[in-house]
């Protein structure tokens, strides 16, 4: 997605429309009947919502016209699908409403959930089973998030990414305190920060979102998952992040915001990067997305992995899908899942997520010569890439997720303002989303 942005998986739009819409499948169609036997031959349309603009969408472009004329009887209709990312589900909901909608789309993994119950999806769970396919090779996390009830496989990986430490070697460099290492406990971090931290010069040790969006809450889960915490109950039908390991979380992020004063409280989720690449805070959590600006910016920065508890550097990723949609059709069903598991082949891969500035999808690409350029052009792009090792839990995929979001994005936020107490803001957060996930 665009560069300029936060990380695409993190935003999040309202998804109640698209529950509506799934009431009224049983009184829809996708127009007239479909081939009902297979013919690899027959001229088939496909239509592709890539959510993706500028670069992207012309990279995108490129590789569906390569696929057409290997298969002339193949044509692609591509399209951003919607004004922006966000606006897609909100797209798909409609088009499902109509019979409108596409064969392929782009998909924030976080929707996984809702377009699984839409009863719109292809299960592709046993095409991916073929060795042929390296299913396996995707990281767990992206697998987890494809198969959003455990049983049906509803598309590939389309982006992958995860949090790292991003550290500015400028602020360190003048504060005389020593890079991060990829040993570092959080007890480290914390008393790094404190040290680059100078009212005198408005520098900061570490900056947050307190926004109350999911940059604010994504960014919490890493500290909940290495203290032991989970998100949800094994029913996911109970929101557990209040567990001592949760207010262990917040308390120690509390103590640095309100105690030490070294953290930067963002209530926008976009000026902690712009500070941080001007030498104003020392270290960031973020992803590939951001070093790109840097490397314009012309920061002098490093990354290394987040810091661990007991040894654990557990990160979260964001991965975001490339869904397939049933149009009762099996010539359509057939070339949507060929393009797709064509365009994630490592060939093609490091022709879209590498040569755009993304992770690579598989730990493959990480030796090829696309990647290896980035690494010259982006440094520390390796590091997140070895990083995914580390991106062993994937977010909830389940319906109710966005409202757990913002009732613990809000926790979150007013704690770290000095607004309420660690352990009865998370009780209220988890009652909230308790609640939220009950109503799906």
């Amino acid at each position: 997605m665009l560069r300029q942005h936060t990380r695409t998986g993190r935003r999040w739009g309202a998804t109640a429309a698209l529950v509506t819409a799934t009431a009224l499948l049983a009184a829809c169609s996708s127009g007239t009947q479909g081939a009902t036997t297979l013919d690899k031959d027959a001229d088939v349309t496909l239509t592709w919502w890539t959510g993706q603009a500028d670069q992207a969408q012309t990279i995108l472009t490129g590789l569906a016209e390569e696929f057409e004329k290997e298969h002339p009887n193949v044509t692609i209709e591509l399209s951003s699908g919607a004004p922006s990312t966000e606006d897609l589900l909100q797209k798909l909901s409609s088009s499902f409403a109509g019979g409108t909608y596409p064969d392929i789309s782009y998909a924030f993994g976080s929707w996984a959930s809702e377009l699984a119950d839409s009863e719109r999806t292809l299960d592709i769970t046993e095409q991916v089973s073929d060795p042929e396919v390296g299913w396996e090779e995707f990281s767990g996390a992206a697998r987890q998030t494809a198969q959003p009830t455990g049983h049906a496989t509803i598309g590939f990986p389309a982006v992958v990414d995860n949090l790292s430490l991003i550290y500015n070697k400028t602020v360190f460099d003048a504060a005389g305190v020593e890079y991060p290492t990829e040993d570092w406990t959080w007890d480290d971090f914390r008393a790094a920060a404190k040290e680059l931290t100078d009212p005198a010069t408005n520098t900061y040790g570490y900056a947050y979102s307190v926004s109350g969006s999911e940059e604010t809450t994504w960014q919490f889960w890493p500290h909940l998952w290495q203290n032991g915490g989970e998100i949800l109950d094994e029913s996911n039908t109970q929101a557990t992040f209040d567990s001592p390991a949760g207010v262990d979380a917040l308390t120690f992020l509390r103590d640095m915001a309100v105690e030490d004063q070294s953290v930067y409280l963002d209530q926008t989720d976009t000026k902690f990067g712009q500070i941080f690449a001007s030498d104003q805070i020392g270290m960031i959590t973020s992803g590939p997305w951001s070093l790109y600006d840097l490397q314009v910016a012309g920061t002098d920065y490093g990354v290394v992995p987040l810091p661990g508890t007991d040894g654990k550097h557990t990160t979260i990723s964001g991965a975001d899908l490339w869904v397939l949609f049933d149009h009762q059709d099996a010539n359509r069903e057939y070339w949507s899942y060929q393009f797709t598991k064509w365009l994630t082949d490592p060939e093609q891969d490091v022709r879209w997520n590498v040569a755009y500035g993304n992770l690579p999808l598989r730990e493959s690409e990480i030796d090829s010569p696309e990647f290896q350029k980035q690494v010259k052009e982006m440094p520390g792009i390796e590091v997140m890439a070895a990083n995914s090792t580390n991106a062993t839990i994937p977010r909830p995929t389940v319906a109710g997720y966005v409202n757990l979001s913002e009732a613990i994005g809000t926790a979150i936020s007013q704690v770290l303002q000095g607004q309420g107490d660690p352990a009865e803001a998370l009780a209220k957060a988890a009652d909230e989303a308790t609640a939220a996930l009950a109503d799906q």
